[in-house]
């Protein structure tokens, strides 16, 4: 997969040596009074510093000469430690992918994610909302994203809105659009009647008995399709 950037970035290499300076006597003049040498050391240390910043960051993701991925955030750090790069997104971030078509097919924000560049994974925390094209909504604080596998999953406590109904559960494994999904635990489901006239949701209806087999859609194991 190609990578190109584009739109509004502003790019620090803050390995020069006149920065790296001053960042060793801000060091000093901290932790100076605490005469902690280690403390100094590791706030100094080039492995803790970016290589690279980047603000109002744009970029899209091709393959094929196609626009699969958009990437927005207002912070991009670029990491390179013992020869594993990754991208930090501290302020947040927002991806959308697109069909073959150019369609909209999911997007996925958070407050804080990671990229792991050769590991081909994305790591997002915090308020980790995803949604896919036909509108369902996946919410979560913790969520991983397998690039090369094409697949999402999750640990933590998932909801996921459609307009039918309301899932809650801990641990969710799914394909990256979103279209198949597993939730591990279920807790909960609140299914809505919905007008197929206006499309819209009503009332909620009653809650499926979970110890009754037809009423479990999660009782065999999904077998996730592309």
């Amino acid at each position: 997969m190609k990578l190109q950037k584009s739109g509004s970035k502003t790019f620090r290499n803050i390995k020069n040596s006149g920065i790296a300076a001053l960042l060793l006597g801000a060091a000093i003049l901290v932790f100076g009074c605490e005469n902690d040498i280690e403390k100094i050391k590791a706030f100094s240390s080039p492995e803790n510093l970016p290589v690279l910043e980047a603000y109002d960051f744009t970029t899209t993701f091709t393959d094929s000469g196609q626009i699969r991925y958009t990437l927005k955030t207002p912070k991009l750090l670029r990491f390179e430690n013992e020869g594993k790069a990754f991208h930090e997104f501290p302020d947040g971030m927002e991806i959308i992918q697109y069909d073959a078509k150019g369609k909209v097919v999911s997007s996925l924000t958070a407050d804080y994610a990671k990229q792991f560049l050769k590991e081909q994974r994305w790591e997002a925390k915090n308020n980790v909302v995803a949604t896919n094209e036909q509108g369902d909504t996946l919410k979560t604080e913790h969520l991983i994203w397998e690039e090369k596998e094409k697949k999402i999953h999750s640990e933590e406590f998932v909801e996921i809105i459609r307009e039918d109904g309301v899932y809650t559960g801990i641990g969710l494994t799914a394909d990256e659009s979103l279209q198949h999904w597993r939730i591990g635990k279920l807790k909960g489901i609140a299914y809505f009647e919905v007008d197929n006239k206006t499309n819209k949701t009503g009332r909620p209806v009653t809650k499926p008995d979970l110890k009754n087999k037809k009423d479990r859609p999660f009782e065999k194991p999904l077998q996730l399709e592309r």
